[in-house]
């Protein structure tokens, strides 16, 4: 963590509507909880093509720039290294929150680096920062039922049953986020991970 410089949080996720309730765009939804929560207002961006909101966690908190890439998931990764020049921000201090086939649904885990499981959105981001050694804060949504294709999983909508929990889940994700920035990776595993 590098004192005062700014958080870049990245939701990832694609953009449309007819993506916006995708299992896929569950970072998206979590930066949009984040947003107001710090009363930031997404626009597009003049460097990057990403929607960007900026606001400070707590009064006098440290800088979150909220991101969402509209480049679709595959190309997720130069946006956000354009952001990270254009605002210094340390890759120390990049989360991506993202989709994660390999943990059950209801569940939020945190990690730092580590390979990126077949994820499009983070192997862009890791191939455009030079580097995989940034915050992930994992959204569980589990395999996909029987012989479906894991692409089609992704890119489908929440089932009825899970949106019960969903924006619970949410919600308990944007707590993650903030638990890293404000206390640090380890510390947000030992908070989330047991639960």
């Amino acid at each position: 963590m590098t004192e005062d410089a700014p958080w870049l949080v990245v939701g990832l996720g694609n953009p449309g509507r007819e993506y916006a309730a995708n299992r896929h765009n569950v970072g998206f939804m979590v930066a949009e909880l984040l947003a107001s929560r710090v009363g930031a207002k997404f626009g597009r961006h003049k460097r990057a093509v990403a929607e960007v909101g900026e606001g400070r966690l707590g009064f006098g908190g440290p800088k979150l720039i909220l991101v969402k890439p509209l480049t679709y998931m595959n190309l997720s990764g130069a946006p956000v290294s354009a952001l990270a020049q254009f605002f210094k921000v340390p890759v120390e201090n990049v989360v991506a929150v993202h989709d994660e086939l390999d943990v059950p649904y209801g569940q939020v885990r945190v990690k730092r680096g580590g390979g990126e499981g077949g994820h499009n959105g983070l192997r862009s981001m890791s191939k455009s920062l030079g580097t995989k050694e940034y915050a992930r804060v994992r959204f569980g949504i589990g395999r996909p039922p029987g012989r479906q294709d894991p692409a089609d999983f992704v890119l489908s909508d929440f089932s009825a049953v899970e949106r019960k929990e969903l924006d619970f889940l949410v919600d308990r994700a944007a707590d993650v986020v903030e638990a890293v920035v404000l206390e640090g990776v380890e510390w947000a595993q030992n908070k989330y991970h047991g639960n």
